[in-house]
């Protein structure tokens, strides 16, 4: 319920304001302003090859509003694991940047944006393993900042990402070897849209490169364990990978439906798996997930 009452609370006053902002700018004469909206829900929640909700379903949700010039800015909220966020149950992205064309080659565009990952109510200070609590008091929040780049081609894209501070929080108060500012994610997708049934072929493949490493000597508060994995690896890099289809449809011919099945994962499985750090429950259970699992995910949603 709590999460519910968070995720409606913070796309509420976002909705609010920003149909106020759309509303207004489309009294402007020629004014060239356009809202969307979305709902959906997942299987499993992955986000860059990692599961986000302890391989749970759960809900989604967000607006977006663009303008002819290229600009564009939204907030995305989701549901998301207190084992991984302790005490935090919602993600609410917000998000800002430009899109435009290179006019020099057809079909070619270019994207420039900031996004924000916020994680209401959690912080590093609530990490809890194997129920003794207080293992980084002084760490502060889960919320990560990133600034990107990307160029398209027709269906095929590439971006690249960089976090302008610390990568979810992690730095010598957490349990890391020094700070995470720097950290890069790069990524190629593509969306070929199939000549039949209105299906699209999804693929994706990334690279993420922490600039740090756990801390193995780390001690803090009531920590009582080393700052490593059972299985030794103390990177988070991985390379991690998606492909699937997703097909576009009508309900009672209403139109903005969609649904699809994707196969992802990522190649990581020392730390992110079940004997992994970042497999590891931080909420104090003792209950541990490999959450880079290879496994299918289904999501259903609709735009409006």
């Amino acid at each position: 319920m709590r999460k519910s009452l968070l995720l409606v609370a913070v796309l509420g006053t976002m909705v609010t304001s920003t149909l106020a902002f759309a509303e207004e700018a489309a009294k402007e004469e020629g004014s060239n302003w356009n809202l969307t909206t979305n709902f959906g829900m997942v299987s499993d929640y992955y986000a860059r090859g990692v599961s986000q909700t302890w391989h749970k379903p759960t809900v989604q949700g967000g607006i977006d509003v663009i303008h002819s010039s290229g600009f564009y800015a939204g907030v995305f909220g989701s549901g998301v694991s207190p084992n991984t966020y302790p005490d935090a149950n919602t993600e609410v992205d917000v998000y800002a940047g430009y899109n435009g064309e290179i006019k020099a080659v057809k079909g070619l565009g270019y994207t420039a944006g900031f996004i924000g990952y916020l994680y209401p109510g959690g912080s590093w200070e609530k990490f809890s393993y194997l129920g003794v609590p207080n293992q980084t008091p002084d760490g502060g929040l889960w919320n990560t900042y990133e600034a990107n780049f990307g160029v398209s081609y027709e269906w095929i894209s590439a971006k690249a990402s960089m976090t302008l501070g610390n990568w979810y929080g992690a730095e010598r108060k957490t349990g890391w070897d020094g700070d995470t500012k720097g950290t890069t994610y790069i990524e190629l997708n593509a969306a070929y849209p199939l000549p039949w049934s209105d299906l699209t072929l999804i693929g994706h493949v990334g690279s993420l490169n922490v600039a740090g490493k756990l801390n193995p000597d780390f001690t803090a508060g009531n920590n009582q364990f080393p700052s490593t994995s059972v299985s030794g690896e103390d990177s988070p890099d991985y390379t991690d990978y998606k492909v699937g289809v997703s097909k576009a449809f009508k309900i009672a011919n209403a139109d903005g439906w969609n649904a699809g099945i994707y196969y992802a994962g990522n190649n990581n499985k020392d730390y992110w798996g079940k004997h992994g750090y970042g497999g590891a429950s931080f909420n104090g259970s003792t209950e541990s997930k490999n959450l880079a699992d290879d496994r299918f995910v289904f999501t259903l949603g609709r735009s409006f």
